[in-house]
């Protein structure tokens, strides 16, 4: 159906010509030949129109220009063609025509200097009726989700080339080694910083997430059936023949499956009629494990080992959840989702040790008459209560046939589940994954030792890391509460146990006093019959489970506690009082050379207390509070007893709401350095940041790889925690291939950040002049977003953050209290809704401002300051990653697009003042990046994201078109159901377009 402009254009897949950045304006100059139809069903002629397609010879000459873009070309036309077909099919030859038409009009309005194409299409727009507007939606839509995949395909494709060639890829691995190797860091000493690292992506849960499990998953499907077409022609060494010489039948047979699978899409709702739960945001995290990381990770390690010579390497990358156990502002959120979201990790992990179990017993059909065991495989295999007379000889199979049955049993243990198969009836279930780690490990040590090394290596040493990894609990699961609600729970345990009557009103001094007192008294608070409220039984009851859960699944199942809003020190303490209330920390926080004889061991905490720094403030605060914490006698011996370890999150989303793009980055860029120089000072205890970063550049997205590498000195040290959130998640992790590669990324800019250190100390004129224009920008973003009068109505109309609020994409609520203001408003919609309106001004208002007064208002002459600002990008990671994302973002926003979002304003001076200023400083924030950097066009240096961008966005811009129609209709009371749910569909469509709007 959505075929590719002809002549150049096909390989830029759109009407972008770069000459105005990236960024939206109605002059965008596209290409000078007249555009065809993308609606490639009618593909017989060569004729521009309704229903034209790139002709072969088309495709052939471009294809001599740029060979390897001849199969993202050809991909994307065969999906287009497929769902062209699948419309025409199911809603008719006007359908279809509509769709075209729509598409022509939003390409002109682009270029239509005196309007008459913005008439036209608000014209046809308004005369659609709901049910032809979502029809035309949820083309495009899929057409955008279809043009992914193409382009995920074509990621991995040429990536496989480049290797294939020696041509590895920076980000990679082997780079990473190579890189240690020239300077001269032995594998050994690679291995012993291994030894103590910890790298953990950590999924969450966010009202963003827009894709359904059922849509994931045909997506999925689509994605290997183009994989497939790529082995089939490599196969048949016709890969440079092209597409079109594959084989007639495995051909046919292949884009028969495809078109099954996109009619699947096209009758698959996209949206969901129910809010979603939190079981339901379980399960659409556990598909990632399922598809992706149980066996992905085990291969990073593989490789990992190959490249340092088969040397062991300790397990040191995780995955993190906080799914079930994130409490912060989400009431479905309880001890029972706990208790789900463990028991379904459980669930998950065990039924895959349990298929590699069985399939392992198929492969290992060794016979001892032919080969011998080690002593503790055949006691292993007479341990078995497998006594068939087929496998006597067979010591491996029986082995394994009694390690199926003890892990059917901890599976029905552990999850209520039952194993698929029985050889024989489940028993003795494992106390906990060591056992079965044990058991594994016998069989690999004798098939070693009895010339079995190949048996093993295959699918056996893939397992054991899985186990090693993922234990019985999959993932860990963090915690985390707002510290408002723990002081709540205190103030009632203190009051009920007239300790203290009014906790809450008590100074911080006042209250560390009494916390302090209590940490040390070995009695619980509780008093037996008191009748406490629902809020504070639901909190301990979470206290409680987690508890249970450690002792069930391992210590590793939950080890970190969140506090947002951290801003006391008291905070902290109040954790550790809950966690002591119910036995998480034993022992009084008394120093041991203090305590008298007989009094109670040192205190010892199961849960790492985690403060997450969130505003400008509290990250300017970050480093006294965790001094002043440490001061407090007993935290310090306590710390070290319990690990030895200290995280402390650092919030990327709510900093930059609250102080702006550049003021948020610079003052996590701060705090890190302070609080790593204050743990220099604490021996023995690790520090590690979490990283709350999310999709978008304005929550702290961009490419993970510049941003682990752009980290102040010293600040990694093989220690970090990092969220992955929204569509981000299935942007990277979805494919499994893809996935592996945003892992091996991660371990790469790991180990590069800590063995080579690459970042140098900046200048002090360098932190000099990033104080100048943090000052400068967060002032002006303020300016705008907080002392403008009106400036919330005009979000909240020129935005489709109702609407996002009423959508079933999370089971948070989108504010945080029920208020039209900026302040309550969560940090992710906030993000969010500036993506789908075209804006995304979180990513990058305020800096053009501060480059201008730092030119102009600073005293010294501009061009030495301009020098200045360019040195710094050259020489500064951190401030040459800050404006690469800057740049990513600029590129991704659309002034045209926007101006239509700013017509739902009623308020016609408001809507001027609001938007003259935001179009202003964006002009002002692309010169700046122009001017720094010498490149006047948007993503220079990224070409791929550029191509990416070019072939995309032209199919989003109908999605905008009809949103803001659709958006007019439902706030004026002229739309039913069906214009609510094209609403709700378009908002997934941009979602799935831009990518990263989560």
């Amino acid at each position: 159906m959505f075929g590719l402009p002809q002549g150049q254009a096909a390989l830029a897949g759109g009407n972008h010509d770069g000459k105005r950045g990236g960024a939206g304006s109605r002059h965008a100059g596209a290409p000078g030949e007249k555009q065809p139809g993308m609606l490639a069903c009618c593909a017989a002629t060569d004729a521009p129109g309704v229903c034209s397609a790139p002709s072969q010879e088309t495709i052939a000459v471009t294809a001599k220009k740029n060979d390897k873009d001849l199969p993202l070309i050809q991909d994307i036309r065969l999906l287009g063609r497929i769902l062209g077909d699948v419309i025409r099919e199911q809603e008719g030859d006007a359908a279809f025509a509509l769709i075209e038409q729509i598409r022509q009009l939003s390409v002109a309005f682009r270029r239509d200097a005196d309007h008459e194409a913005d008439k036209a299409l608000k014209k046809l727009l308004k005369g659609l009726s709901a049910d032809q507007t979502v029809s035309v939606i949820r083309a495009f839509t899929y057409f955008s989700h279809l043009a992914n995949l193409a382009e995920d395909r074509h990621h991995i494709r040429r990536r496989t080339i480049r290797e294939r060639a020696g041509d590895t890829q920076e980000g990679s691995i082997d780079v990473a080694l190579a890189r240690l190797r020239w300077a001269g860091i032995a594998p050994d000493a690679i291995v012993q910083t291994l030894a103590h690292s910890y790298l953990s992506p950590v999924l969450t849960a966010h009202p963003t997430e827009v894709q359904r499990k059922s849509i994931l998953d045909a997506e999925r499907d689509i994605a290997q059936l183009l994989a497939a077409r790529d082995d089939i022609a490599e196969r048949a060494q016709l890969y440079k023949a092209g597409r079109d010489a594959l084989t007639p039948r495995a051909l046919a047979a292949n884009e028969a499956q495809l078109r099954a699978r996109v009619a699947q899409l096209w009758q698959t709702r996209l949206l969901r009629y129910s809010k979603l739960t939190v079981a339901d945001e379980i399960e659409n995290a556990l598909s990632y494990y399922e598809a992706t990381f149980l066996r992905e990770i085990p291969r990073i390690y593989a490789d990992l080992e190959n490249a340092l010579g088969q040397t062991r390497v300790h397990s040191f990358l995780r995955m993190g959840q906080w799914i079930g156990g994130d409490r912060d502002g989400n009431p479905n959120v309880t001890a029972e989702t706990l208790v789900q979201a463990l028991r379904r990790q459980s669930e998950v992990a065990l039924r895959h040790y349990l298929t590699e179990v069985h399939l392992l017993g198929s492969e290992l059909s060794l016979s001892a008459r032919l080969v011998g065991v080690t002593p503790a495989m055949q006691a292993l295999a007479d341990s078995s209560p497998d006594t068939s007379e087929h496998r006597r000889d067979e010591p491996y199979r029986r082995a394994l046939t009694g390690i199926y049955a003890r892990l059917a049993a901890t599976l029905a243990q552990l999850s209520g589940g039952v194993a698929a198969r029985h050889a024989v009836a489940p028993q003795n279930p494992y106390a906990d994954a060591a056992g079965f780690l044990a058991e594994l490990r016998t069989i690999e040590e004798s098939l070693q030792a009895h010339h079995g090394a190949p048996l093993a290596s295959e699918r056996l040493q893939p397992l054991i890391r899985a186990v090693e990894v993922f234990g019985f609990h999959l993932a860990t699961v963090d915690l985390r509460q707002s510290s408002d609600q723990h002081e709540r729970v205190v103030a009632e345990l203190l009051a009920a146990a007239r300790i203290e009557p009014d906790y809450a009103a008590l100074d911080e001094a006042a209250r560390r006093t009494v916390l302090l007192r209590l940490l040390r008294d070995a009695r619980p608070l509780r008093v037996v019959g008191a009748q406490y409220s629902e809020h504070t039984r639901a909190e301990i009851a979470i206290f409680e489970t987690a508890l249970r859960m450690r002792q069930a699944y391992g210590a590793a199942a939950i080890r970190h506690y969140i506090i947002s809003h951290t801003e006391t020190v008291s905070d902290l303490l109040e954790v550790l009082l809950l966690q002591k209330e119910v036995g998480l920390l034993r022992g009084t926080l008394d120093e041991p050379a203090a305590s008298p004889p007989g009094a109670a061991p040192g205190a010892v905490a199961d849960l790492i207390v985690v403060p997450l720094f969130e505003t400008i403030e509290d990250l300017r605060n970050a480093a006294d509070i965790m001094r002043a914490f440490y001061q407090v006698p007993g935290v310090a011996a306590m710390v070290q007893r319990s690990g030895a370890e200290q995280d402390i999150m650092l919030g990327y989303s709510d900093s930059n709401k609250d102080g702006g793009i550049f003021t948020s980055n610079w003052e996590l860029y701060r705090a890190e350095i302070a609080l790593v120089d204050l743990f220099d000072e604490l021996p023995g205890i690790r520090l590690r940041m979490f990283h709350g970063r999310g999709g978008t550049v304005g929550r702290g997205g961009g490419p993970s790889y510049q941003a682990i590498l752009a980290q102040p000195p010293g600040t990694v040290r093989g220690q970090i925690r990092l969220t992955e959130q929204g569509e981000v998640i299935a942007s990277k992790y979805a494919n499994p291939e893809i996935g592996r590669r945003n892992l091996e990324t991660l371990v790469a800019a790991t180990l590069e950040a800590t063995l080579l250190q690459p970042t140098k100390p900046a200048t002090k004129a360098f932190h000099e002049a990033a104080e100048q224009l943090s000052r400068a920008s967060m002032q002006a973003y303020r300016a705008l977003v907080y002392e403008t009068p009106g400036f919330a109505d005009y979000f909240f109309s020129a935005t489709p953050i109702r609407e996002i609020a009423e959508l079933n994409i999370g089971s948070r609520p989108a504010s945080r209290k029920p208020s039209q203001k900026i302040e309550d408003l969560r940090a992710i919609p906030w993000g969010f809704s500036w993506g789908q309106c075209r804006l995304t001004l979180p990513g990058w208002y305020g800096f053009g401002t501060a480059v201008q007064a730092f030119l102009h208002e600073s005293g010294r002459p501009p061009a030495a300051q301009l020098a200045l600002l360019r040195k710094m990008v050259r020489q500064w990671p951190f401030f040459s990653a800050l404006l690469s994302n800057m740049d990513m973002v600029l590129a991704k926003s659309d002034l045209a697009l926007a101006s239509r979002y700013s017509e739902l304003v009623q308020d016609a001076r408001l809507r001027k003042k609001v938007f003259t200023a935001i179009e202003q400083e964006w002009q002002r924030t692309a010169d700046a990046l122009a001017r720094i950097t010498g490149e006047k066009e948007r993503l220079a240096s990224n070409t791929a994201l550029a191509r990416s961008i070019k072939h995309r966005f032209p199919y989003i811009d109908p999605l905008h078109h009809l949103q803001v129609e659709l958006v007019r209709r439902w706030r004026a009371g002229q739309g039913d159901e069906r214009v609510q749910t094209g609403i709700h569909i378009s908002i997934n469509g941009i979602a799935a377009g831009l990518r990263n709007t989560g």
